[in-house]
């Protein structure tokens, strides 16, 4: 049965339309199941009435004839319960309804099993029998697994009108499809399709063959990938600062490192040819990054995936050709690059989606620097269907809308319009403070991961690094960089910034973010052997690290260092030891530094609970809302099956960040909050209310939160909390929040806290 359903789906996600799909759906079924008619029925847009589509066993001209609503009929009653009906003998049922035209009236048994997709029905699939007899446990277990496996591909039928053309043509309902926010802003344009580069996945096992020949082809491969690059940096010389173009840079020392380069040599001289050996050597890293619990270093396996098709796509000789650029291009594709995204003339740049990827991925973060609306992760997307077609991208929502209507086109048109006015509005707050309507000013801070966003420090003037990730030089090399590597990398950072703060989050690694050098194998990753723990168990590795740290604040005491996932006192402890311990070695070394502020990071509920205890022990505390909000709602915002569940104004949220800001402030310690709830305009008012002490925000929220502080008091803000904590719903929350912003004159920035 399994086989059997593996093969069904295989095929109906191979067709080309969507009525092809489900002939062959009643096709095979009826044929595995031996019944004697099988039909599919969809819900049109008002999803109040379904339509006969397919059949085999009923008259097929009764294919798009045949409507019923869901009050009507055995199939109607499925679709209302959104539950199986089993029924002996159908004409008995008080349900029962007969239409001439399909024939039916001859068979007795029916099975339905309704097809649903994210709560939503979409249809119902019906198999009948001549005999009185009732469908056994599996049948209905086989139908049951089969439409839960067809919803989405059903429900993506509608990108292409399929299932919109059953409706009046007069009543136009929009499609779009759903992904995340990856940029902010409203992109008008036409759709245009990333041809897939080359396809590692498609690329087979052969034998080498003349090895030497192979490694040479490799190689030479590599190089044309990384003059590639270098030439794509060149071009986007008047487009990019040249701190942003250093991603580029680190796309060619990626590219040419020794770990992946030798690793596919030797896949080649173990029997493989080169475009075989690249996809296994590609498909290990990818494979180490995806495992990842970080976000941001999680993103790092799509970079892995762009370089290995630069590779192929030379070592294949096959240069894609790039055909003329409309004017409003909006460049969609499944898992896009950097490069890829660069190739675009700026100009003719609208909008950009990728199917794979999320906010915190370099393509994300490109299109932040070019001021472009992005929506990643948007998941399967027809592409086929897409070129060539209107499109809107609101890189708020993350919604991709097709074809829509002319309503849907000038309401966007007048956000577009607001968002000219808006950046116009906000560029008065570059190079200033934060301050409250009563005067007290609020430091805001930069998240930062790579050297490459440290221009974006002068360019917005912020009050410094509040989180800057130490992983990256950790990531890119074949061995754990040795103390002076670590050192330059560290006081590059701090002189950049001087006489700014930075903070060092030291390396969170372990459990899930296992390093090719260092591997780790765990069941659980998510609660497993990682940040602080790892180090701790392997000092040597820490001390080498805080040893870095140490050196290259000496004469510039701009640093401040953060330890990650503390989940008891003893860690604190055992962590601040080893910190002076590092100190005094160095003293003994006639290094002079001081030593620096630390804090923890508050991201797992028990150190809510030991707030005040772990703020008498440091010198600050820094919320980690991203990870604290999956913790406390056992949610995976990164998973779509589950990231509508992911709020960040839930009631617990709020009160835990409530417990930490009072439990540090009792200690008489500062706290800050970093992650997306500090550039949150509505979540921003409440942390105000809260008493937060300063915000580490991305550097495209940094004047959007710049704004929200100057339009509020304390004590404002403190009134909105106090309101919204008699509240239990989170959308009710964020849309008092929201009628706030307005009311201030804000209504531009309630879009940008929807990403």
């Amino acid at each position: 049965m399994l086989n059997v359903l593996r093969r069904i789906v295989q095929e109906v996600n191979a067709a080309a339309e969507l009525d092809q799909a489900l002939d062959i759906i009643v096709r095979r079924i009826k044929q595995f199941l031996k019944v004697d008619v099988c039909s599919v029925y969809l819900a049109t847009n008002n999803d109040q009435e379904l339509v006969l589509m397919a059949t085999d066993g009923l008259n097929p001209k009764a294919e798009n004839k045949v409507r019923l609503r869901f009050s009507e009929g055995l199939v109607g009653l499925v679709a209302q319960r959104a539950e199986p009906v089993n029924i002996r003998n159908a004409e008995q049922h008080p349900r029962y309804k007969y239409f001439p035209e399909t024939g039916e009236k001859r068979y007795q048994a029916f099975l339905g099993i309704p097809i649903v997709h994210k709560r939503m029905m979409l249809g119902v699939l019906v198999v009948q029998q001549h005999d009185e007899r009732g469908f056994d446990e599996e049948h209905t277990a086989f139908l049951i697994t089969l439409a839960a496996q067809l919803a989405s591909t059903i429900s993506y039928a509608g990108l292409s009108g399929d299932i919109g053309s059953l409706t009046p043509k007069t009543d136009h309902t929009d499609v779009s499809i759903m992904g995340v926010s990856g940029a902010p802003g409203v992109g008008i344009g036409i759709a245009v399709i990333l041809n897939p580069h080359a396809d590692l996945d498609s690329v087979p096992d052969r034998k080498p063959g003349k090895i030497k020949h192979q490694v040479r082809s490799l190689k030479r491969a590599v190089r044309k990938a990384q003059k590639e690059m270098l030439d794509i940096k060149v071009s986007m010389g008047k487009r990019l600062p040249a701190e942003e173009r250093a991603i580029f840079d680190a796309f060619v020392m990626m590219m040419g490192s020794d770990t992946l380069v030798d690793d596919i040599v030797r896949k080649i001289k173990a029997g493989n040819w080169a475009p075989g050996a690249l996809r296994q050597t590609i498909a290990e890293h990818v494979g180490l990054f995806e495992k990842m619990e970080d976000p941001y270093l999680r993103e790092r396996a799509d970079d892995i995936r762009a370089i290995g098709r630069r590779i192929l796509k030379h070592l294949q000789k096959n240069e894609v050709h790039q055909g003329e650029c409309p004017d409003h291009v909006v460049l969609i594709g499944d898992d896009i690059s950097v490069a890829e995204l660069a190739e675009i003339p700026s100009n003719n740049l609208t909008g950009v989606v990728s199917g794979r990827g999320s906010r915190s991925s370099h393509v994300a973060i490109l299109a932040k620097a070019l001021g472009v609306p992005a929506i990643m992760g948007a998941g399967y997307i027809p592409l086929l269907r897409l070129d060539g077609r209107k499109v809107i991208v609101d890189g708020y929502t993350g919604q991709l809308h097709i074809d829509p209507s002319k309503q849907v086109r000038e309401e966007f048109c007048r956000l577009e319009a607001e968002e000219r006015e808006l950046a116009q509005g906000l560029s008065k707050f570059d190079g200033k403070p934060a301050v409250t309507r009563d005067g007290e000013r609020i430091p805001v801070y930069v998240n930062s991961g790579l050297l490459a966003d440290l221009s974006v420090v002068f360019q917005t003037q912020s009050d410094g690094i509040g989180l800057y990730r130490t992983e990256f030089p950790f990531m890119v090399r074949d061995r754990f960089p040795g103390e002076e590597e670590q050192c330059n990398i560290y006081r590059q950072i701090l002189e950049e910034i001087a006489p700014r703060p930075v903070t060092l989050r030291t390396l969170d690694m372990g459990g899930d973010k296992v390093l090719p050098y260092f591997p780790i194998k765990e069941d659980n990753p998510f609660l497993g052997w990682r940040g602080i723990r790892v180090m701790l168990d392997h000092p040597e590795i820490f001390l080498t690290q805080l040893r870095a740290m140490l050196r290259a604040s000496a004469g510039l005491n701009n640093m401040q260092i953060l330890f990650p996932m503390i989940n008891s006192l003893s860690e604190v402890d055992d962590a601040l030891g080893l910190m002076h311990r590092a100190w005094y070695e160095l003293l003994d070394e006639d290094v002079n530094t001081i030593v620096p502020q630390v804090g923890v990071m508050v991201e797992v509920p028990s150190a809510v609970y030991l707030a005040e205890k772990l703020a008498r022990k440091v010198d600050f505390l820094s919320i980690g809302t991203n990870d604290l909000v999956q913790y406390m709602l056992a949610v995976d915002r990164n998973n779509p099956l589950v990231s509508n569940l992911y709020h960040t104004l839930h009631p617990s949220v709020i009160e835990a960040l409530m417990a930490t800001v009072e439990g540090a402030h009792r200690a008489k310690k500062p706290v800050s909050v970093c992650g997306e709830m500090a550039t949150d305009p509505a979540s921003v008012i409440l942390l105000l209310g809260m008493g937060i002490d300063s915000l580490s925000v991305s550097v495209a929220g940094l004047t959007r939160v710049k704004w929200v502080i100057g339009s509020f008091s304390r004590a404002r803000a403190k009134e909105l909390l106090d309101e919204v904590r008699q509240m239990d719903d989170p959308v009710v929350i964020r849309d008092v929040l929201n009628d706030a912003l307005v009311k201030e004159g804000l209504g531009g920035l309630v879009r940008a806290g929807k990403q």
